[in-house]
């Protein structure tokens, strides 16, 4: 297969995220031209170049999805995303909440050697800032947790393990909370009139949460890994 333009790479990245929202692991022309923030008809003739590459399964006036060798290929661009976003949260010191604008121009770098030294001088990271999982050399991925602080009963005791929103405005609006990934957290009560959540944020004393913050954050009980 011919090397991929950067453009190409984003689409395939695009289309396996919303894979991934779908229940039924198809989108569609005009999902990917929301994702894309581009026209309907620019999306159909990227499909066609990827599908002609044989990268999706598409059918003209149908919904598409990555193949085996699509999905392969998103995996790895992803896999070089979320580990440049380590070495940038690390080593050169970005928030997170800068480190993604970056690693979207540093992913397509192709150089595999690089990028297999780059995992091993970070200490083969399973997670990246935002607490999304690494997908390995072999483009294998594990699952993330999908359960919200918004589902999360009274009294429970919980770890802080990924956001869904990763923008800069929501992660610097998380900043003002102390909320980080690998904090402790505390559910103390949930207001079902705008389902707001109190929470205690690692050992400082409770505050209410809004109901946008709450479904974006991802969260474990205590002591699971």
């Amino acid at each position: 297969m011919s090397e991929l333009s950067f453009t190409e790479e984003n689409y395939l990245k695009a289309i396996y995220y919303l894979q991934q929202e779908s229940a039924t692991q198809d989108v569609s022309v005009n999902e990917i031209a929301e994702r894309m923030s581009t026209r309907p008809a620019t999306v159909t003739d990227m499909l066609r170049k990827l599908s002609d590459k044989k990268l999706i399964h598409y059918e003209k006036y149908k919904k598409t999805k990555l193949s085996k060798t699509g999905t392969g290929s998103a995996l790895q661009i992803i896999r070089k995303h979320r580990l440049w976003e380590v070495f940038l949260h690390e080593k050169l010191k970005f928030s997170w909440d800068e480190v993604h604008v970056v690693a979207e121009e540093l992913e397509h770098i192709r150089s595999a050697q690089l990028i297999e030294r780059l995992d091993e001088f970070l200490g083969f990271p399973r997670f990246d800032p935002h607490g999304d999982p690494i997908p390995n050399a072999a483009g294998e991925i594990m699952p993330a947790s999908n359960t919200t602080l918004a589902e999360s009963e009274p009294g429970k005791k919980l770890k802080l393990v990924a956001v869904k929103d990763t923008s800069s405005a929501f992660l610097q609006h998380l900043e003002r909370f102390g909320l980080h990934i690998g904090i402790a957290l505390l559910v103390k009560e949930q207001l079902p009139f705008d389902k707001s959540v109190m929470v205690a944020i690692g050992n400082k004393e409770p505050v209410m949460l809004s109901e946008k913050i709450a479904v974006n954050l991802l969260v474990i009980e205590a002591g699971k890994k």
